[in-house]
């Protein structure tokens, strides 16, 4: 039986279990990648190296959000295709995916080394903050093409089924990665800037073994040079569904800069690194979370393509109770051990344990409804329905969380900023919720 046809007959548990695993491992490993990343320039730069790269990271952010622009647009519309039976059409998405993640990543490497200087300003980079994130840029933008290029292809490789592969493709890197970085950092006593290198490295290393993936016979999709061409109704129906995830990531980086603008004026670059490490434990729980959200997508965009809506409801019901399982374990770890936590980091810095123990206490009290809410708006994307994942990506992190960065600051000094986030993430995920209810109800109406 082919992966595609598994799609339709398998149960879905079995599914979802075989393509969420390689997912969530690789998810895993990626996001544990970004905490090693922290805990090495925190150990071989100081707080000051943390505090560079989370001044950087909105630069990340923009580069990943075009990812998923691309990526997840492509990857919805394959599904959708090969739940048609429509290999040529799905072929003909994959080559003009690899196109316009060309274009793409090449503009947008030429604008960041034109505007590094007041872009990296504008992010919160002052004095020697962005001395370093200047080092770590310069380099890191090198890996702009195969960032997205990579995540593009990965994303088609579990569209069509190759979960594992797309995983282990994700694993060559992110080993690579963290082998490379105490190399460069320490041995060869390059800093900030070796991290950045052992970024590039490993990022290439992974794209070239994903775009490799659909040259060979093996593949369900292959990579002809016919569908290289761009056709608009692709590049449309491309960007109609990725925008929504796109917008989602600017939405970070959006936030990203207004966080660092507030810890100018309420914390200093001891609670910028704390926020940077933050997020790099947030992304421990989030990587898992996402991993489900990749697995079940080939299973929803099949399904809802080929108009089994009974399918589509299990698979929707059986996420929605893994991504809340996993979101209270990791609330529990961060709410338990967070002094513990914050220590790897740093063992001397007195202060940065002591607001960052704090800190994540805070951040962390509603992460039990923040899976809901990532799989909800996900969700609306992987059937088309892209108003609806607008909204609810932009309700979290636009127009709940950045009023409420620049409000409470104001009567709560550097806590509002932390009681911002728990807020948002309530508020948000209780109308998920509410949306999600209306349509399972749809769909077992249909």
């Amino acid at each position: 039986m082919n992966n595609t046809s598994q799609l339709a007959k398998d149960p879905v548990h079995i599914l979802l279990f075989k393509f969420s695993t390689p997912a969530i491992i690789a998810m895993l490993a990626n996001a544990l990648y970004n905490v090693c990343d922290r805990i090495f320039v925190g150990r071989g730069v100081g707080t000051l190296g943390i505090s560079a790269i989370t001044a950087a990271y909105p630069i990340s952010l923009i580069i990943i959000a075009f990812s998923m622009l691309v990526g997840i647009g492509a990857v919805s519309l394959v599904s959708i295709k090969l739940g048609e039976q429509n290999i040529n059409e799905a072929e003909l998405v994959l080559g003009n995916t690899f196109t316009l993640s060309v274009i793409v990543s090449i503009v947008l490497t030429f604008l960041g080394y034109i505007f590094i200087d007041p872009v990296l300003n504008v992010f919160g980079g002052k004095g020697e903050v962005l001395i370093y994130s200047k080092e770590y840029t310069n380099i890191f933008l090198l890996s702009t093409l195969f960032q997205i290029l990579g995540f593009s292809m990965n994303s088609i490789l579990r569209g069509q089924g190759n979960a594992k592969k797309a995983m282990q493709n994700m694993l060559a890197g992110i080993i690579l990665n963290i082998i490379f970085n105490p190399i460069f950092i320490f041995m060869f006593n390059m800093g900030i800037k070796g991290s950045a290198l052992a970024t590039v490295l490993s990022i290439t290393i992974t794209s070239i073994c994903a775009t490799y993936s659909f040259l060979s016979k093996k593949s369900t999709l292959k990579l002809y040079v016919k569908n290289l061409k761009l056709k608009k109704h692709i590049l449309f129906k491309i960007l109609s569904i990725g925008v929504s995830a796109f917008l989602m990531q600017l939405a970070m980086c959006l936030i990203t800069i207004v966080f660092n603008k507030r810890f100018e004026i309420y914390g200093g670059n001891i609670s910028l690194a704390t926020y940077g490490i933050i997020n790099s434990l947030f992304m421990l729980i989030f990587m898992p979370i996402n991993g489900i959200i990749q697995g079940v997508q080939p299973i929803i965009g099949y399904n809802y393509g080929f108009k089994n809506f009974k399918r589509v409801k299990k698979a929707l019901n059986i996420s929605l109770i893994s991504v809340t399982i996993i979101s209270i374990i990791g609330f529990l770890i961060l709410e338990l051990f967070s002094d513990n936590i914050i220590r790897i980091f740093s063992i001397s810095n007195s202060k940065l344990i002591t607001i960052g123990s704090h800190a994540i206490k805070i951040c962390a009290s509603m992460i039990p409804f923040v899976g809901i809410q990532i799989l909800g708006s996900n969700y609306f994307q992987f059937i088309g329905k892209a108003k609806h994942s607008i909204i609810l990506c932009t309700l979290r992190q636009v127009i709940l969380l950045i009023p409420l960065i620049i409000i409470l600051p104001i009567f709560l000094k550097l806590d509002g900023i932390w009681l911002s986030i728990p807020i948002s993430d309530f508020i948000s995920s209780i109308i998920t919720i509410v949306l999600l209810f209306k349509e399972v109800k749809n769909l077992s109406n249909k």
